[in-house]
């Protein structure tokens, strides 16, 4: 969680001082080891109090055992407003 975090810092940073994450799309892979729920309370708990708290996710979740991410968790878009 702590990685995708930052490249979400990293992107609205760039955009400037009054820029907010105001949505989030990752992907989930099949051997990730983590579900849509438990991701949800992570992110939620984990983005409280920074410009990316409020921010509506977008969780897709494969169930292809075989892809060559398939233990990975993917940060496939962010929408920042200004």
């Amino acid at each position: 969680m702590g990685d995708l975090l930052r490249k979400i810092g990293t992107l609205v940073t760039r955009e400037g001082p009054d820029a907010r994450v105001v949505g989030v799309e990752v992907w989930l892979g099949a051997l990730s080891h983590m579900s849509e729920s438990h991701f949800r309370e992570h992110f939620r708990r984990e983005t409280k109090g920074t410009p990316i708290e409020g921010a509506v996710l977008s969780l897709v979740t494969s169930g292809d055992i075989h892809d060559p991410h398939a233990q990975d968790i993917l940060l496939k878009s962010v929408s920042v407003e200004t």
